[in-house]
C-alpha cells in the first residue's frame, strides 16, 4: 500500500500575475512648478537680521491690513535675555 497524495491545484508562477501594479508618471503633460525652496530660507534669515528688505516686506504687509511682527529676530532675543540678573533678582 503506498500512500496516496493528493494533487495539489497550485499553478506555476510567472511572476507576472502577482507584479504590483505600477502607475508612470512619465505621461504628465503639464510640467509642475518647481518651488522657490530658498526663498523661506531667505526670508528667515532677512528676519533675524531685521535688514531693510524684511523691514520693506514688513511695511507692506501693514500697509495692506495684515498682521505681522515688527520685532525682528534679533530684537526679540536681546529683549528676553536682557538685562541679565541672576537667581537673586540682581543684576550682574
Amino acid at each position: 500500500m503506498a500512500a496516496s497524495r493528493t494533487a495539489s491545484t497550485a499553478q506555476t508562477n510567472n511572476g507576472a500575475s502577482t507584479a504590483p501594479l505600477r502607475i508612470s508618471f512619465a505621461k504628465i503633460r503639464e510640467p509642475l512648478e518647481v518651488p522657490n525652496l530658498l526663498a523661506l530660507q531667505t526670508e528667515s534669515f532677512d528676519w533675524l537680521l531685521g535688514n531693510d528688505a524684511w523691514k520693506s516686506r514688513v511695511e507692506a504687509a501693514l500697509a495692506g491690513g495684515m498682521s505681522v511682527p515688527t520685532k525682528s529676530g534679533l530684537e526679540e532675543i536681546f529683549e528676553e535675555i536682557s538685562p541679565i540678573e541672576d537667581f537673586s533678582g540682581s543684576m550682574s
